[in-house]
């Protein structure tokens, strides 16, 4: 196969990659990174990803990539004549659009989310107890944010515009995440995000995504 992915199943950063590779039918292999023993701390590990976290990807003909949204971009151009078409369009002002959305879910989804998984997923895998003041500010955040999704999602159909694009992919690992683990409201409680979410995550890629990792498990 031409791409192996180096993850971690439970990773919502790996699973973006996956899913990428599966809108855009690109076979791979996964290596499982074993996290709880710290095999990302390995020398070899590091000497790919200097950060020591997950994923990252490897071509046949050697050349390594890491952070997610860069890999999701390489491959969605990489591949472009394949699977899901214009992931990320072409055009001045579509592309444009779609770097708004991709801006959107960086800045005004990703940190909240990720800070309310930190909380209520992360912390008690971990053992460790849940900061409650922190938890509800970080739901306060998101929930203010997803306010303004719901007023864009009234007036498009995806956050770039009337087509899907990456920009909108990028929800799903971690929004799924809240989703599974008692934040189905912060979804299901607005019309236009409601619409949006159900679309999102009966995509078959993305169901075979956790298809894939619920296997794995």
């Amino acid at each position: 196969m031409p791409l192996t992915i180096y993850g971690y199943p439970l990773s919502p950063c790996t699973r973006l990659v996956v899913l990428i590779c599966k809108e855009k039918q690109i076979p791979f292999n996964f290596v499982h990174v074993d996290l709880r023993n710290r095999k990302q701390k390995a020398p070899e590990y590091v000497d790919k990803q200097p950060f020591s976290k997950v994923p990252y990807i490897v071509e046949d003909d050697g050349f390594a990539l890491y952070e997610c949204r860069a890999i999701a971009r390489y491959l969605i151009k990489k591949y472009a004549s394949q699977g899901t078409p214009d992931l990320i369009p072409s055009g001045l002002q579509a592309e444009a659009l779609f770097e708004q959305g991709a801006s959107i879910e960086s800045f005004n989804f990703n940190p909240h989310a990720t800070g309310i998984a930190a909380e209520k997923v992360v912390k008690p895998l971990l053992g460790l107890q849940t900061d409650e003041k922190t938890l509800e500010k970080r739901l306060i955040e998101l929930n203010e944010k997803l306010d303004v999704y719901d007023v864009i999602l009234g007036k498009q159909k995806y956050i770039a515009g009337d087509n899907l694009t990456l920009a909108d992919l990028q929800h799903l690992p971690h929004g799924n995440l809240l989703f599974t683990n008692g934040c189905e409201d912060l979804f299901t409680s607005r019309p236009n995000v409601a619409r949006w979410w159900n679309e999102l995550t009966s995509r078959p890629a993305w169901r075979e995504v956790t298809a894939y990792f619920n296997s794995a498990a």
